[in-house]
């Protein structure tokens, strides 16, 4: 039986290998023990040829990173490629001194080198899983396998494949045979199955999931696994293969991608047309509905596959983490007793106690969805949060022993007021202690509810994004639907009343790190507590610090509301204080930026100096 190969191209991170292929790779081989299956992660190669830092760079970002392999697509237009592409790169390092013809030689080159290592047409079946920034680069490769061996079938799937694209792509690039349209599994293994001659010819049989030439799904028929302790654990053998292999300046020690979970349990309705999710969300087009692996599924699975490869850095690929059971997971997780260094994407309302059992099983960093800091926008955005839940979990990871946060601010957002702006700016002023997060201009994705419902939001003349223009030829782009949508509709307006918040997220960045500028100097607002007192200290920059003491019941209280509190909340827990000196001493620690208040809800904004959770629930 001829073998199938599996490719990822550039630009995924280079550090770990695609968790899409591990999973296939697993799967074919289960329910076709007798096949030969190569997963062949293309990017590595690539990365090792161009240096990690400029390979790095590159694949953070999405334009830059479509932009190369668009002018080996297109050699006749790479002056257009090439003046996009000075444009995106201003001011990005290792990029922006980058010679971009001599670039595309060295990828022209390092990608020959790299196709002419396989023998194409021993293959049956190769499979392209195309994600973001990895659309020009699959293109490129699929062309250059098929001129190597004309009669090999390509497939394709992945995110930027759902819905209307994949079938564009299969209508505008006749190298393309078949388009998975949903999840990959099943679909595969039935094709595979048909070429082989086990299930009937490919041409003739209809197969769920999959569009091909001669077949045309109903809209939106996806086929996919119910219960996900059903699949195999992930195989990453090739791509640790290939690390082994690489120059000894070039080796280094790859992150374990892992997946607990398939979709999203946040699936609230947006308006009474039915589209569900965050607003500005297209992460979950390949899935219909939400599963997760049990927890004994998933602790086994993370100790399988660091055993195997002896690698103790894993990064859980959910857009979100389980919402039940969180807790007990990594308890036991911690109960494996490894030195893990973890990472995963959770959300905003995750308690303390939960983020505490975390940092104990080895979590360092997670990525919230922050979002914004203004509630009136969170609700634009069917986040189903406030900025009280954002500011308490951003207090909560700068508790020494939690894991630090990274997150979003999503800027330029239709619809956003003043108000929305005002608000922000407000806000903004109580978050200065904690990490930064990124301002990220709003950008329209495919498949989103804002998407499905453009002029709910304002929006009119929604399409390709006018920058895939310099990418490709127009009688291309104009049969094609991709994954980044322009629009137009109050650009101009939200660009205007977004830049106070560009400036006070910039100043906010700088105080913060020069504040950490010295190894061990601690949060910026901390507590030590002193039983029956406490001193609260703030950090400030070109100034001394400044310190507060708190006695007795004042003490008490802000203890209490290391969690938010309701007003009625602190009054039951503290009747003989009363609401008249319970109301004035609030407002006394929020206009010292000490508390937060949103409504009639408090928080403590101050983190124990040691001791992890020393007072939290007193």
């Amino acid at each position: 039986m001829n073998p199938v190969a599996l490719v990822s191209t550039p630009w995924p991170l280079f550090n770990r290998p695609s968790v899409q292929l591990g999973a296939l790779k697993a799967f074919i081989r289960q329910k076709l023990p007798g096949l030969e299956v190569n997963t062949r992660h293309f990017y590595l190669g690539i990365a090792e040829d161009l240096g990690y830092d400029l390979y790095g760079q590159i694949s953070e970002r999405t334009w830059l990173a479509e932009t190369p392999y668009a002018a080996l697509l297109y050699p006749d237009r790479i002056d257009i490629v090439e003046r996009f592409w000075r444009k995106k790169a201003l001011r990005v390092p290792f990029v922006n001194d980058c010679d971009f013809c001599a670039l595309c030689r060295a990828l022209e080159v390092s990608s020959s080198s790299i196709l002419d290592q396989e023998d194409w047409d021993r293959y049956i079946l190769a499979g392209f899983s195309i994600c973001f920034g990895q659309l020009t680069s699959s293109l490129y490769y699929i062309r250059e396998v098929k001129k190597r061996a004309p009669t090999l079938k390509i497939i394709v799937g992945g995110s930027a494949c759902a819905g209307d694209m994949g079938q564009s792509l299969l209508n505008c690039f006749p190298e393309i045979d078949f388009v998975i349209r949903g999840e990959g599994e099943l679909p595969l293994v039935h094709l595979i199955k048909s070429l082989t001659g086990t299930q009937g010819d490919s041409r003739m049989v209809s197969i769920p999931g999959l569009v091909s030439r001669h077949n045309v799904l109903p809209d939106q028929e996806i086929s996919q696994i119910s219960n996900l302790d059903e699949l195999p654990v992930p195989e990453y053998d090739d791509y640790f293969n290939q690390v082994r292999s690489l120059r000894t300046n070039k080796t280094f020690l790859p992150k374990i991608p892992m997946e607990i979970s398939r979709g999203c349990w946040w699936r609230k309705s947006v308006n009474p047309e039915g589209a569900s999710g965050c607003a500005f969300c297209n992460l979950n087009l390949q899935w219909h509905g939400y599963r997760a692996k049990s927890l004994n599924r998933t602790i086994s699975e993370i100790d399988s596959l660091t055993k195997k490869h002896k690698i103790l850095s894993v990064s859980f690929m959910d857009n979100l983490l389980p919402s039940k059971g969180q807790k007990e997971l990594f308890e036991g997780i911690k109960k494996l007793k490894n030195d893990f260094r973890l990472f995963a994407e959770i959300r905003a309302t995750t308690p303390v106690e939960t983020l505490a059992s975390m940092g104990a099983a080895g979590m360092h960093e997670v990525q919230v969805g922050i979002e914004s800091l203004s509630t009136s926008l969170l609700k634009k955005l069917n986040k189903g949060t406030s900025v009280m839940d954002n500011m308490e979990i951003m207090k909560n990871c700068e508790t020494p022993g939690l894991p630090d946060l990274t997150g979003n601010m999503i800027l330029n957002f239709p619809l956003s007021d003043n108000d929305d702006i005002a608000d922000t700016i407000w806000n903004l002023e109580f978050a200065r202690p904690f990490r930064p997060i990124k301002g990220v201009p709003f950008w329209l994705g495919y498949g989103s509810p804002v998407w499905q419902m453009p002029h709910a939001y304002g929006l009119k003349r929604v399409g390709n994004h006018p920058y895939y223009s310099h990418l490709f030829p127009p009688e291309v782009l104009r049969n094609l639907s991709l994954i980044i949508q322009g629009y137009q509709g109050g650009v101009r307006h939200q660009n205007r009343i977004w830049k106070p918040v560009k400036k006070k997220l910039q100043e906010w960045k700088t105080s913060y790190y020069r504040l950490h500028d010295t190894p061990g100097s601690g949060p910026i607002l901390s507590y030590q507590d002193g039983r029956d007192f406490m001193i609260i200290r703030h950090r400030r920059n070109k100034s001394n610090d400044m310190t507060h003491r708190l006695k007795d019941t004042s003490r008490k209280i802000y203890l209490f509301c290391q969690t938010q509190r309701s007003i009625a909340e602190i009054l039951a827990r503290f009747p003989g204080f009363g609401e008249d000196k319970v109301r004035p001493f609030l407002q006394m620690m929020v206009d010292k930026r000490l508390i937060f208040s949103e409504g009639d809800r408090y928080l403590s904004l101050a983190v124990p100096i040691s001791g992890l959770l020393d007072g939290i629930t007193e």
